[in-house]
């Protein structure tokens, strides 16, 4: 059984978290309440994701916080990551569950009713809905779901799906309340001056969204 928490997912970014680095702002990430970080690079080669994943493996360690990897099945196998997580436009979700075997974890960006209705549990372990807005730091994304959205695709899935796309501290409540098991961010945590304090406030926002 692959357990994780949706909870607070850090998706890194290398131009945004140019200043302290991707793995030091992972690190202050992790003590600041991260549940899942995710190392996504669209530019790196196979060579750099894994020299980048390999650093952030032995930072994680001991902390129960899985590294996934975005797109790069080699990476990730190479890596001994915890994870995978591709798109609509990667690799097909069935191909990379063959790759990978049954012990790690495989996520699928969903942006659609019509998508989420083609999630098979047996091969998917968690799904990524959104953009929820629009966002900066995809650029080429898919037209913002909003609230209303995410809760009509969640309502269709069959695994978690965390929130992406836009969202912030504030929009906790109304991701729980749209049946998301998390909210994945990337400029609310990289590019910050301090990675762990901004961390520990979207932490203490989730916490009191689902009380």
């Amino acid at each position: 059984m692959r357990r994780f928490d949706l909870s607070l997912y850090l998706v890194l970014d290398p131009e945004l978290c140019r200043t302290i680095g991707m793995v030091e702002t992972a690190r202050l990430a992790m003590h600041g309440g991260a549940t899942m970080v995710q190392l996504r690079d669209k530019q790196a080669t196979t060579a750099e994701m894994i020299a980048t994943g390999l650093e952030l493996k032995a930072a994680l360690a001991g902390t129960g916080v899985p590294l996934i990897v975005n797109d790069d099945v080699e990476a990730a196998l190479a890596i001994g990551a915890d994870g995978i997580h591709v798109g609509q436009d990667d690799m097909a979700a069935v191909a990379v569950r063959e790759r990978i075997g049954d012990l790690m974890l495989l996520g699928l960006s969903v942006e659609t009713e019509e998508l989420a209705r083609r999630v098979d549990p047996a091969i998917v372990d968690y799904v990524g809905v959104g953009p929820v807005f629009a966002t900066d730091t995809k650029p080429d994304h898919k037209p913002p779901v909003g609230f209303d959205g995410l809760a009509r695709i969640v309502a269709l899935l069959p695994v978690p799906a965390v929130a992406i796309g836009g969202v912030r501290s504030e929009h906790a409540g109304r991701i729980f309340s749209a049946g998301a098991r998390g909210l994945a961010v990337v400029s609310a945590i990289c590019g910050q001056t301090d990675p762990e304090a901004a961390t520990k406030a979207i932490s203490a926002e989730i916490v009191r969204a689902r009380q």
